[in-house]
């Protein structure tokens, strides 16, 4: 224990501890357990020395700076130096040393542990709605001047105003609503409520009620650094007794109401009927006058017309008269070229036939010439080619007759000319063609 404690307090005070022995060599011990070795030549073994296990001072000091820098980063990660302020958020830090305040708006705030402290209030806009007056049976209830509970929806929008001296002083609550808006509204409007009759709450003066509450609560909440947006009136809720006795009030007051109306109504109709009768009575003697105007004024206006009109009758009729001797003239005129035309006509077809007629006498006489002509040709022909004849029935009955029985002649010749009379009928034949072509000419040559 002693050689245990003494390792200890040399730990402590910094002093490196026993070198340990280099390879090879014994370890050289102190005094007592030098003492302790030789009784341990002649002794049995001692049990193990617990202080070689302890650390060195070089471990104890990394093990003090380790722990300084992990508590350190505990408390950085605890205690963030830097906050972020998002869009729409204030924030008022706080020296604690020297007492100045600081606003920052939107981005980073350096803020250091144990010398600044940070409170974030929102800028936006917040809405307080009092939930214990909304019913009339509810635990805190509007009082009317008649003493009687009534229940009111009341919304009140508000935001806080960075440069009031409250926010800037950082004077401001933790929580503004609770704090400021909320015992300012609810010590305003049930004093201005208690000034009114339900019935005035209800209906007549629910817009006067509203704006005193806005230009009070607004004086109040400025002093305080809030800004009042808008403050809202919405149902307003009777006690059953009190709406029972209003709705039979009201049937009463709207029947009579409907009565008044009803009065009016008649009267107005009357008044009419007899607008309307005048209207009409005025309407009619103004149609009389005005279709009596209208006759005299067609009346005249007929009577101005005729004296024009009677000389453009006249100007008609002797319009007309020279429209008919023009058109008469013209139809004398049209005939005597139709005549004309006609007399021209026959005689260009008289000429013309005249000339078809010489045309067709000289069309037969050349056609005779030429058929004499070649009658002559055609005999001659024959007569030096007498076959001519046969090749020229066989050509003409060769579409209409496909077999032709007839005996071979003895002489070699053609074996149609049985069938033809022979060389004498050639010859006869060529004779009489020579014959009808000479009379043919001699007939054209006396026409």
């Amino acid at each position: 224990m002693k050689t245990t404690w003494n390792r200890l307090v040399q730990t402590l005070k910094g002093r490196s501890s026993t070198a340990l022995p280099e390879t090879g060599t014994e370890p050289v011990l102190d005094a007592d357990l030098q003492e302790g070795a030789a009784a341990a030549d002649t002794a049995p073994a001692a049990p193990l020395n617990w202080a070689y296990l302890l650390p060195t001072a070089r471990t104890v000091r990394w093990l003090a700076a380790g722990t300084v820098v992990a508590a350190a980063g505990w408390m950085v990660v605890r205690n963030p130096p830097v906050q972020h302020m998002a869009q729409g958020e204030l924030g008022v830090r706080l020296n604690q040393f020297t007492g100045s305040v600081s606003l920052w708006r939107d981005g980073s705030v350096w803020v250091v542990p144990g010398l600044h402290t940070l409170r974030v209030f929102s800028l936006r806009d917040q809405s307080y709605r009092p939930e214990a007056m909304r019913q009339a049976t509810g635990s805190a209830p509007l009082q009317s001047v008649e003493g009687l509970s009534l229940g009111l929806d009341l919304s009140v929008r508000y935001a806080l105003d960075p440069n009031s001296p409250a926010v800037r002083g950082g004077n401001l609550p933790d929580n503004v609503g609770a704090d400021i808006v909320e015992p300012a509204v609810q010590g305003l409007v049930y004093k201005v409520f208690a000034r009114y009759t339900v019935r005035e709450i209800f209906s007549s003066k629910r817009a006067e009620i509203a704006q005193t509450i806005e230009t009070e609560l607004r004086a109040r909440l400025a002093a305080d650094g809030v800004t009042l947006r808008s403050v809202q009136i919405g149902k307003v809720d009777l006690p059953a007794e009190y709406r029972r006795g209003m709705d039979s009030l009201l049937a009463e007051e709207l029947a009579s109401e409907k009565m008044r109306y009803t009065l009016e109504l008649k009267d107005k109709r009357v008044k009419e009927n007899e607008l309307d009768a005048t209207a009409e009575k005025v309407r009619r003697e103004v149609a009389a006058e005005a279709a009596a105007r209208e006759q005299v004024i067609a009346a005249k206006a007929q009577e101005e017309a005729m004296k024009h009109v009677l000389p453009f009758k006249q100007r008609q009729i002797e319009q007309r008269q020279l429209e008919a001797e023009a058109e008469r003239v013209a139809r004398v005129k049209a005939a005597e070229g139709a005549a004309q035309a006609r007399r021209i006509e026959a005689a260009g077809e008289a000429e013309a036939r005249q000339k078809l007629a010489e045309a067709e006498a000289y069309r037969m006489d050349r056609i005779g010439k030429v058929n004499a002509e070649q009658m002559a040709r055609e005999g001659a022909l024959v007569t030096k080619h007498p076959l001519l004849i046969q090749k020229t029935l066989a050509d003409k009955l060769s579409d209409k007759i496909q077999v032709i029985i007839a005996p071979p002649p003895t002489n070699g010749d053609f074996i149609g000319a049985a069938l033809l009379g022979g060389q004498r009928n050639a010859q006869a034949g060529a004779a009489q063609a020579a014959a009808a072509a000479d009379d043919a000419t001699a007939t054209t040559t006396e026409q």
